[in-house]
C-alpha cells in the first residue's frame, strides 16, 4: 500500500505526531516554512494538511491535487480558504473542544482581573502603597449579569464558571436549543440590543461570520451600562476595535478584555494598547500546555478520520461536502 502524505503546517505537541506515525499507512512531514510560495511547493503529493495558524490560500489548496482534508489545529477557521475547500469537497475538520475548557478559563481570568483590578493592586505594593486597600475600586461577580454570545462549547463552560461565581446568566446563540441554555440556569436572549443595557458583563464565544463581524460596534457599546466590561476570547472583528477605544475612553463601558485583534499582531501604537481600563493578551486563551495537547491529537486524528471514511460531521466546518449516511 501506498502511503498516504500529511503535510504538518507548523509546530505542534508531539502527541499529535505521534498519532499519525503510529500508522505504518501515513508519511508525515513537517513545514516550517508558512509562506505561500514554500507551501504551494510542498503540498503538491499531499493528501492531507494539518494546519496551525499558517494562512491556507486557494493557490495552496489548488496545488495539492491529491488533497482529501484539511484538518485545523483550533477551532477558527479564518486562516483556510473554506470555499475553495468546499469547490472540491474536500472537509475542513476543527480540533472540536481541544481547547474549549483553556479559553473559557481566560475569559473567566479576564473577567476577574478587571473586576478585582488585580493589576492596579500588584502595582501598588510593589510600588510600596499598601495603604492602597483603603481605596476600594473592585466589585463582586456574586449576582452580577452575564450575557455569553455564543453558546457552544466554549459558551456553555462559561456559563458553568460563572454560575459557580452565583452569578445571573443569559446567552444569545440562535443555532443553539434554547432549552439547552435553560437547562443550563440560563435565561434565552433573543435581542441583542434590548437585552445589553441590563448586563454588568458580556463575552464573546461565537465565530466571526459576515453575520458576527463588528457585531459589537457603536449601537451596542452605546447600549451597554457604564459599569459593563466587555470580554472577547472569540475572534478580532466581531468588536469594532475603534468604537471600543472610544467607549473606554469615554466611560461609556467601565473596561474590557481583549485577546483577539483584528490584526495580529496589533501595531505598538494601536491606541487600544495604552487605555488604563483594558486588559490585553496575545490571542492565547486557547493556548495553554493541556490544550495543546488535545488539539494535536484531535487534529492528528480527525486527518486519519477523513482517510478512513468515518470522519464525525460535527468535527467538520464545511459538512455538507461529506458523504450522506447510509440508510441500510
Amino acid at each position: 500500500m501506498v502511503p498516504r502524505k500529511v503535510a504538518v503546517i507548523g509546530a505542534i505537541d508531539s502527541s499529535g505526531i505521534s498519532v499519525l506515525e503510529a500508522r505504518s499507512d501515513i508519511k508525515c512531514a513537517i513545514i516550517d516554512d508558512v509562506s505561500e510560495e514554500n507551501l504551494c511547493r510542498a503540498v503538491q503529493e499531499a493528501h492531507g494538511l494539518l494546519v496551525r495558524t499558517a494562512t491556507i490560500t486557494s493557490r495552496v489548496i489548488a496545488a495539492a491535487p491529491e488533497l482529501e482534508v484539511v484538518s485545523r489545529h483550533g477551532v477558527g477557521y479564518d486562516n483556510v480558504d473554506i470555499k475553495a475547500l468546499t469547490d472540491r469537497g474536500i472537509p475542513l475538520a476543527l480540533a472540536v473542544g481541544g481547547n474549549a475548557v483553556s479559553v473559557a478559563e481566560q475569559a473567566m481570568h479576564l473577567m476577574l482581573t478587571l473586576t478585582k483590578q488585580g493589576f492596579l493592586y500588584h502595582q501598588a505594593v510593589r510600588e510600596g502603597q499598601f495603604d492602597f486597600r483603603q481605596r476600594p475600586s473592585t466589585s463582586c461577580l456574586e449576582g452580577k449579569s452575564i450575557l455569553i454570545i455564543g453558546f457552544g462549547r466554549t459558551g456553555s463552560r462559561v456559563a458553568a464558571r460563572a454560575a459557580a461565581f452565583d452569578m445571573k446568566l443569559y446567552a444569545l446563540d440562535p443555532y443553539i436549543n434554547p432549552d439547552i441554555i435553560r437547562r443550563a440556569g440560563g435565561t434565552v436572549v433573543t435581542d441583542l440590543t434590548a437585552a445589553l443595557p441590563h448586563m454588568d458583563m458580556v463575552t464573546i464565544h461565537c465565530p466571526k461570520t459576515p453575520e458576527t463581524r463588528n457585531l459589537i460596534g457603536r449601537t451596542a457599546l452605546n447600549a451597554m451600562k457604564s459599569s459593563a466590561i466587555l470580554i472577547n476570547t472569540a475572534r478580532g472583528g466581531i468588536v469594532n476595535e475603534l468604537d471600543l477605544v472610544e467607549a473606554l475612553s469615554s466611560g461609556q463601558i467601565a473596561g474590557a478584555g481583549i485577546d483577539v485583534f483584528e490584526t495580529e499582531p496589533p501595531d505598538i501604537d494601536h491606541p487600544l494598547l495604552a487605555l488604563p481600563n483594558v486588559v490585553l493578551s496575545p490571542h492565547c486563551a486557547g493556548v495553554t500546555r493541556e490544550s495543546l495537547v488535545q488539539m494535536a491529537t484531535i487534529a492528528a486524528e480527525n486527518v486519519l478520520a477523513a482517510f478512513d471514511g468515518t470522519l464525525k460531521p460535527e468535527m467538520v466546518a464545511n459538512a455538507e461536502v461529506l458523504p450522506a449516511p447510509s440508510t441500510t
